[in-house]
């Protein structure tokens, strides 16, 4: 029972794919419904603080290569449902062996289910596909497991994380130079933007660095960068021949949305938390959780403090840090608190940093610490002096 858990999002997709093929109104119900089963979820299950033993991890790799099958399924699904000149091929050859009626279901779906249809398949993008894409790239010495999880990267466009990642946030978490920490009272949008303009950038300059090192062309098929662009090139093409013009528009919609939720993550991730230049990264510089519905969701990269102390263990493996700082709900729960009321995150966040300033931060980074409070407009830490 153990190994079936990890599971759970696998039968969530296709669930999902099920559900939003039965016509009007199913989208709107299923992406409600999911949101408020994470969102309550999280707030009622309580926490995981188990750290259990895996003798068979080709059974908890599996539900991830099944994601990618799932999700590319999904993805094409929202192309044809919403494009305005679709491909019957499509129907003829692929969805009816699954025994999905997407013809009739087409035809009576309105505007808000083709928000939601978009909003969901954008949200499990980011959820079964890039959280488990990062879990794989992380291993570098496994071909296979490397081959998939650049695949799941590439269904959001996000070639450049399976580089910058691994190969800059993880050296330069907590720093003002890292991308994907998010400063206190930083708009998360502008911090979405900021932190997808800057991956890009990093992920060029460290793949070129490395290419130059290797004595390799930069525009030579070692190019990471090129291969992962290659890979979204394909996705993009197979979505112009389902749906045209328009299939193409509503895929990167989706692949957008789906790169700024994983953004969105970040930022919950270590919003507010800072670094002295030079010093080691410990589990106090990640915001850890351990709710339950989250953590199975994301394959436990809400056990953030571990994965950033030892980035090369398994999700399986990673410690649950019940003494590290602790989000106030789930990750899940805290993405949509930041999305759609950012006022209410930073000032629950603004207890939490202070929390963190007094409780873990060493007398340098209470420095750093009071220079963010300065510049945050976040009334509660405005007038805070740390001694």
């Amino acid at each position: 029972m153990k190994y079936c858990k990890y599971y759970i999002s696998t039968l969530t997709i296709a669930l999902g794919i099920y559900i939003c093929s039965l016509g009007a109104y199913f989208p709107t119900i299923f992406f409600i419904g999911f949101s408020l089963f994470i969102i309550i979820g999280d707030m009622f299950s309580g926490e995981d603080l188990s750290e259990k033993n895996y003798v068979y991890p080709f059974l908890l790799n599996l539900p991830i290569y099944i994601n990618f099958l799932f999700l590319m399924l999904l993805v094409l699904m929202t192309v044809y449902m919403l494009s305005s000149e679709p491909s019957n091929i499509f129907i003829a050859n692929i969805l009816d062996y699954f025994k999905i009626d997407l013809y009739g279901a087409k035809g009576p779906i309105n505007l808000l289910d083709s928000i939601f249809l978009i909003a969901l398949t954008s949200l499990f993008i980011g959820i079964m596909g890039t959280v488990p894409g990062h879990e794989l790239v992380h291993r570098k010495k496994n071909r296979f497991d490397m081959f998939i999880g650049n695949w799941l990267m590439a269904i959001s466009w996000d070639c450049a994380f399976a580089i910058e990642h691994v190969y800059g946030h993880h050296k330069h978490v907590g720093l003002s130079s890292d991308p994907a920490t998010a400063k206190r009272g930083e708009s998360i949008y502008k911090f979405i933007l900021r932190a997808i303009f800057k991956e890009q950038r990093d992920a060029w300059i460290i793949e070129l660095a490395q290419l130059k090192r290797k004595n390799q062309s930069s525009l030579s098929i070692k190019n990471r960068m090129l291969q992962g662009y290659l890979r979204s090139l394909l996705i993009t093409f197979f979505a112009f021949l389902i749906g045209g013009l328009s299939g193409i528009f509503i895929y990167l919609l989706c692949a957008f949305i789906a790169k700024a939720l994983l953004e969105a993550i970040n930022y919950c991730e270590h919003y507010g938390l800072v670094r002295e230049e030079g010093k080691s990264v410990f589990p106090r510089h990640s915001w850890n959780s351990n709710s339950i519905l989250s953590s199975i969701y994301l394959y436990n990269v809400t056990r953030h403090s571990s994965h950033h102390e030892k980035a090369n263990l398994k999700y399986w493996e990673l410690k649950a840090y019940k003494d590290a700082p602790t989000l106030p709900q789930g990750y899940l729960t805290m993405l949509f608190l930041a999305l759609f009321t950012p006022y209410f995150f930073h000032r629950i966040m603004a207890k939490k940093v202070i929390e963190w300033d007094l409780s873990f931060a060493t007398k340098g980074e209470r420095i750093l610490s009071q220079l963010q409070n300065q510049k945050s407009k976040i009334p509660l830490l405005l007038d805070l002096s740390y001694k």
